[in-house]
């Protein structure tokens, strides 16, 4: 699989060579070069296949050139070892349940498709695990990683502003798993993750990686579940499909639209945003216009300049699709929350991220459509929200109930590359 950097199309590597490079050269992001596409007859096939067959062979569509089927199968059966249910919400909604996993949200697919795909191409080398989060990839990369020989994890995420029971999830496990709570948000942490991959020096001395969904590998993996999701649906349902994505970083809705690209029928796709709304005014207007990070009650989104639009844009020109035909939609928090008490109403319990899924979906849903809405989280990880909203007490799953009452690890750092550099350097080679 060959893939090109975004900002210098000169530069041109092999997944084995992205999976640890992580970003090319001027912070470019990697898209692959060819984009494969199933026939109707291979997509049936496919969808009457079990998830972790089916997965391989979508993955091996990308990576066959460079890893046995074998070894394709054996790392996504290691890495895919939960479940993605389909759960009816109304006659003509359904949720993707993406939750099920070891940290309870969307990212252990991605996070530990990349660790089972890390391990094989990296040999005995040493590597350093550089990434931000807003919530949930900072869990979901220190369960995939945690334990790892040769592969030593920093996470950088904003203080304050992700919610308890997450940050506790990653934050009290120790060992090769190092966590930095940063004075800022979480574009702050996304602009030292940069600045420390444009530095060549930092780079090479720790064997600098990054697990964000910038990196390829997660992006893939995501892909999965969108076929999954179609496989559990009525072929009714399958003929009128429409999805619509939580967005923040927009890693989710990029691997949607390459299940798309692939032959997925997806009628269309909605980006669904919180009052962090850059890419819907930008839908709107033509206009690329990010304004400062504004804190909401869906922290996880909480993106007012997402990585992996220029993906969108890049598969958009290069598949002749034209910006207009993807929906969008923004909700307030008062709306959010209101949303999350009507959800309930209907007998589903849903968490601010879903609930603004849903409700933009609901919105815009034509008669004859269906409609799915993905559920990136386990209610329970905003477990202070939801209680607040519903005036409930919901129970802790087990992956949180066991590290709530654990004392976080944390390390607490400025806005500041330079103290950052300096905790990173004293693993140099």
């Amino acid at each position: 699989m060959k893939l090109y950097n975004l900002k210098d199309h000169n530069e041109q590597v092999s997944f084995a060579q992205a999976i640890k490079q992580g970003l090319g050269k001027n912070q470019g992001l990697f898209f692959p070069l060819e984009l494969p596409e199933f026939e109707l007859t291979e997509i049936d096939s496919l969808l009457k296949q079990d998830f972790v067959t089916r997965s391989a062979n979508i993955l091996s569509a990308y990576l066959a050139d460079e890893f046995a089927p074998e070894v394709i199968y054996d790392r996504v059966k290691a890495a895919f070892a939960f479940p993605a249910p389909v759960a009816q919400v109304e006659p003509d909604i359904a949720a993707l349940e993406l939750f099920h996993g070891p940290t309870l949200a969307f990212k252990d697919f991605g996070g530990r498709f990349m660790a089972q795909m890390l391990q094989e191409v990296a040999g005995n080398e040493p590597v350093t695990i550089l990434t931000a989060t807003s919530g949930d990839t900072g869990a979901a990369v220190a369960h995939a990683f945690y334990g790892l020989e040769n592969v030593r994890v920093v996470i950088l995420y904003p203080q304050g502003k992700i919610s308890p029971l997450q940050e506790k999830l990653f934050c009290t496990l120790g060992g090769n798993i190092q966590t930095i709570a940063i004075d800022g948000d979480f574009d702050d942490c996304q602009a030292l993750v940069k600045q420390a991959f444009d530095d060549e020096e930092l780079k090479n001395a720790v064997g600098l990686n990054s697990a964000n969904s910038i990196n390829i590998s997660r992006l893939l993996a995501q892909i999965c579940y969108y076929f999954e999701a179609v496989a559990q649906l009525p072929q009714e349902a399958r003929n009128q499909l429409v999805v619509s994505v939580p967005s923040g970083n927009f890693g989710d809705l990029t691997a949607g639209l390459l299940a798309k690209s692939l032959g997925l029928p997806i009628k269309r796709f909605i980006a669904a945003t919180n009052a962090n709304d850059t890419v819907p005014r930008f839908l709107a207007t033509g206009e690329w216009q990010p304004h400062n990070t504004v804190a909401t009650l869906s922290n996880a989104m909480d993106v007012s300049r997402p990585n992996n639009w220029p993906r969108v844009e890049e598969l958009f020109r290069r598949k002749i699709w034209q910006l207009k035909e993807l929906a969008y939609g923004h909700v307030s928090d008062d709306v959010t929350r209101q949303t999350v008490r009507e959800m309930a109403q209907l007998g589903y319990i849903s968490e601010p991220h879903a609930a603004i899924a849903y409700r933009v979906l609901r919105d815009t849903l034509q008669p004859g459509e269906f409609g799915l809405f993905l559920g990136t989280a386990h209610p329970a990880k905003f477990k202070e929200v939801v209680d607040e909203i519903l005036t409930s007490d919901l129970p802790l799953p087990a992956e949180l109930a066991e590290r709530a009452d654990l004392p976080l690890l944390s390390h607490q750092m400025a806005a500041d590359f330079v103290p950052l550099r300096a905790f990173m350097m004293q693993w140099a080679k």
